[in-house]
């Protein structure tokens, strides 16, 4: 990212006062062809969401144990959830997502991948007919939240997870946070706008418009019924997570596959990951391992 000018924004949203009004997405389900294969390029190994999958999976790692049911709520075309997969062949993960083609294309992703840990199911996040009460030892869901239609749709959500999870479960929820300014917005849609498509850009600024605020997230949060703690970059809510306190510590075979993980990323995503760990810094929230 442009980092003095991205210093600039931030400093600029801090004094903000004024609140930008939520913009939903027209299309609450992502079908559409381009739309669709432009998520899914932007996810690959090689792709421009690369060290931000890398970092959720790490940031994810306290809340997941060996053993663990883990339900990953609209789990997209999959590509984090292979990532997060990856670092745990011992648990089994469910994918949901409402999208067929999503569905179609997470199919696609996990066999690539050899995982066979995996599996995958159609649903409604916000009604998860398809799951027992206390049938899952985590919930999971990475940059989808803004996706639901409203605030009553993300207490639903919320209160699914609280009903879905057993006690002492864990929970990482991750999404863009709604920020006042419009200028912030289109900077971070068309801050790298030559690295990515026409159609990625403009749906990177539909999901900053569609972003719950923070009030309206941890509002939400408290429907879960138990303890998850806000974070959030520093200055300004870009990114906004809810994590549950850590069920077990990150073993020494884990923590090298995640330093390898950090290695194998291009030098540019390595400094993006580097940029990003240290927003989080900022704002509280701190890596749970060394990746280095």
């Amino acid at each position: 990212m442009s980092g003095p000018v991205m210093i600039g924004h931030l400093l600029l949203e801090k004094l903000a006062r004024q609140v930008q009004t939520r913009v939903p997405e027209t299309d609450l389900i992502m079908q559409a062809q381009d739309q669709v294969v432009a998520f899914m390029e932007g996810g690959r190994d090689e792709g421009i969401l690369a060290y931000i999958y890398l970092f959720h999976a790490v940031m994810s790692l306290p809340v997941i144990r060996p053993g663990d049911t883990v339900i990953d709520l609209a789990c997209g075309p999959a590509n984090q959830l292979a990532q997060i997969a990856r670092f745990h062949p011992d648990t089994r993960f469910i994918g949901v997502d409402a999208s067929p083609s999503m569905l179609a294309l997470a199919r696609g992703t996990l066999a690539a991948n050899r995982l066979d840990n995996v599996t995958l199911q159609q649903g409604d996040v916000t009604q998860l007919t398809g799951f027992a009460d206390q049938s899952a030892d985590a919930v999971i869901c990475t940059m989808s939240l803004h996706h639901l239609p409203d605030t009553a749709a993300l207490a639903a959500t919320m209160r699914e997870i609280g009903r879905v999870l057993k006690p002492g479960g864990g929970v990482y929820l991750a999404d863009f946070g709604r920020l006042k300014r419009a200028a912030t917005q289109r900077f971070f849609a068309y801050d790298r706008q030559e690295l990515q498509s026409d159609q990625f850009t403009a749906d990177f600024l539909a999901s900053m418009r569609a972003a719950f605020s923070t009030a309206e997230f941890t509002t939400a949060l408290a429907e879960i019924g138990s303890p998850v703690h806000y974070h959030q970059t520093a200055l300004a809510p870009f990114m906004i997570i809810g994590r549950s306190a850590a069920r077990h510590p990150i073993g020494a075979d884990l923590a090298a596959q995640v330093k390898a993980s950090y290695a194998a990323l291009s030098a540019g995503h390595r400094r993006n990951f580097d940029n990003f760990t240290r927003w989080f810094k900022a704002g509280g929230l701190e890596l749970p391992c060394n990746v280095k």
